[in-house]
């Protein structure tokens, strides 16, 4: 005997999942114009689904709507990303100092597990950001806190839009020295230090990103000197 038919609603969720994760594993890049048919097409599924999901990432930011050119995967701009880094600061602060309170013996171990995998990979930019996604998941879930661990779940999928930086410039050997602060403040039970940890954590990676974009991409033009040197 068949199943009940799938609803509406599921279908939407289902074509939402799907386009997101596509969006989050860069299969669909930053700046890709996209339309319903070829998302239809792509996941197998009606237009009517598809039409639900972009609402949905639009709502959240993963896609924009540009004039001329339709419905494309969100390219952050320079105001954006220090927006995003904002929160990023705040949200990891708390999900720090949380995880110092109630992270358990063995959320530790596996953290410190992932951290000192790091330096083996630091040449290989793809396993790097698979660790680096892995030890901040971990960190999140060991705050124990549903509601904060959705916010961080949506900044994560709309970080996910900017490139890894982890192998530029000696970010992977400074971002394993944050982590190993990290990780211990979290050991020790010091919320304090390990919100501050985090802190750090994001602002150096704040810095770093900020950098690589002036230098790929320039000066926003409402930089004062943005139109040229002295």
């Amino acid at each position: 005997m068949d199943g009940a038919p799938t609803s509406s609603r599921e279908l939407g969720l289902e074509a939402y999942s799907r386009i997101r994760a596509a969006i989050r594993d860069g299969t669909l890049a930053p700046g890709e114009r996209l339309t319903e048919t070829d998302l239809a097409g792509r996941f197998g599924v009606s237009r009517t689904p598809v039409r639900q999901a972009i609402a949905r990432l639009e709502a959240e930011g993963l896609l924009t709507h540009e004039p001329r050119r339709g419905v494309t995967v969100t390219r952050p701009d320079h105001q954006q990303v220090v927006e995003l880094y904002v929160m990023r600061e705040v949200l990891e602060g708390a999900a720090a100092r949380l995880a110092a309170q109630h992270a358990s013996d063995t959320e530790i171990a596996a953290m410190a597990e992932i951290v000192e995998r790091e330096p083996g990979v630091f040449a290989d930019a793809t396993a790097l950001a698979a660790e680096n996604q892995r030890l901040h998941g971990l960190l999140y879930l060991a705050a124990h806190n549903r509601y904060l661990l959705r916010s961080l779940e949506l900044l994560g999928a709309t970080m996910s839009l900017l490139p890894t930086l982890l192998t530029r410039g000696g970010r992977a050997e400074q971002a394993h020295a944050e982590h190993r602060a990290i990780l211990e403040a979290v050991r020790q039970r010091d919320g304090d230090a390990a919100e501050a940890a985090a802190r750090r954590h994001a602002r150096a990676a704040q810095k770093h990103r900020l950098a690589w974009m002036v230098g790929t991409v320039g000066l926003p033009l409402a930089v004062p000197g943005a139109a040229g040197p002295d």
